[in-house]
């Protein structure tokens, strides 16, 4: 079974845009994916990502969720959604086999829905291309 597991700075936005797209667009059921935030901490859903979310039939929703030694020893490949966290971080991973994807997806600082929205588009353009290369 291939493990990805999406990473930006807090998982509050990109890599749960980047999960549940992947699940709503996947169709082997012998890949799992899961999100995390490099930074631990006990943020809100943005209610505007929220709506933006929802406007493209995206739910965002869960507590946000840290990175753990669980979920880095749970994987078998790291997608960096976001642009503000170092891939240098997960460089060890390549060594043991383990493979590294990094899109570079600027985070949303405006309360602009439709901002919100690009940036959820340009997320599903990346996991589109990620599902047709794992068929």
């Amino acid at each position: 079974m291939k493990k990805i597991l999406f990473v930006c700075k807090y998982n509050r936005f990109r890599s749960k845009t980047a999960e549940a797209f992947f699940n709503l667009l996947k169709h082997n059921k012998k890949i799992k994916a899961k999100s995390t935030g490099l930074i631990k901490g006990d943020y809100p859903l943005d209610p505007y990502q929220v709506r933006a979310g929802t406007e493209l039939n995206i739910k965002l929703e869960g507590k946000p969720q840290g990175l753990s030694t669980k979920l880095l020893k749970w994987q078998d490949t790291i997608i960096i959604v976001a642009d503000n966290v170092p891939e240098e971080i997960f460089s060890d991973n390549v060594k043991y086999g383990k493979k590294l994807i990094v899109w570079q997806i600027h985070d949303s600082v405006s309360n602009d829905i439709n901002h919100n929205k690009q940036i959820m588009i340009q997320i599903k353009q990346h996991v589109e291309n990620l599902v047709r290369e794992l068929k």
